[in-house]
């Protein structure tokens, strides 16, 4: 498989040659040549659900091509950037929803935070991705993405929003802010994310519940 990332709104071009595969999340497809044969499989129904928690479709789209030199196209939902990680046997735990597309080789699950009270509290950090496995792994991110290798022990507090990736040795902490003034006048809500080293992280700039919270004053309504 040949693939390239282009444009300043991302699309994910591959060209799959004949019995190559790739899949998706159902409905992530944009556009493609004629030459696919296309099954659909939820994996299993707890696995179909579980997707579902973290923003992704019940079901999964396999793409096989029938000939040489098919093209298949993805395009991100929002202003953001399509991230390509060769896969080599490693372990990723990312944001939900940023699963785009990938080999057949590479697997991806819906996981929980240890803790279900830091979860619930920490809003967008509660349903996380789990990727691993060998292949193309294609993921999307809120804006430009920055990454940082935290040396062992040392630590990273980041808006929740914020957290795009990070490699499976990072450790994951809800952390209250502290202080009634800091709450009310602080601007950054009531919890930031505690990244503990050793390990990758990549920070997205413009999550998505930055953006709409931009947004909402602007649009209409009936009162």
């Amino acid at each position: 498989m040949k693939y390239s990332i282009e444009g300043d709104y991302p699309i994910l071009r591959c060209i799959l040659n004949r019995g190559e595969t790739i899949k998706t999340s159902a409905g992530s497809m944009s556009w493609m040549t004629d030459g696919f044969d296309v099954e659909v499989t939820s994996g299993g129904i707890m696995k179909g659900i579980a997707r579902m928690f973290s923003g992704e479709s019940m079901f999964l789209n396999f793409y096989t091509a029938k000939t040489d030199n098919q093209e298949i196209v993805f395009a991100s939902s929002l202003p953001g950037t399509i991230k390509n990680i060769k896969m080599e046997g490693q372990t990723l735990i990312g944001q939900k929803s940023a699963y785009l597309a990938s080999e057949t080789g590479v697997e991806f699950q819906t996981v929980f935070t240890k803790k279900f009270s830091s979860g619930l509290l920490g809003g967008e950090g509660f349903i996380l991705q789990k990727f691993s496995g060998h292949g193309e792994l294609f993921l999307e991110a809120d804006g430009s993405l920055i990454e940082y290798n935290l040396r062992s022990g040392e630590t990273m507090l980041v808006d929740q929003g914020h957290v795009f990736l990070f490699e499976e040795s990072v450790r994951y902490e809800i952390e209250t802010i502290k202080g009634a003034k800091n709450i009310l006048f602080g601007g950054e809500g009531l919890f930031l994310v505690r990244l503990i080293g050793p390990g990758k992280i990549i920070l997205q700039s413009m999550p998505i519940s930055n953006l709409a919270a931009r947004i909402i004053p602007f649009v209409p309504s009936k009162g």
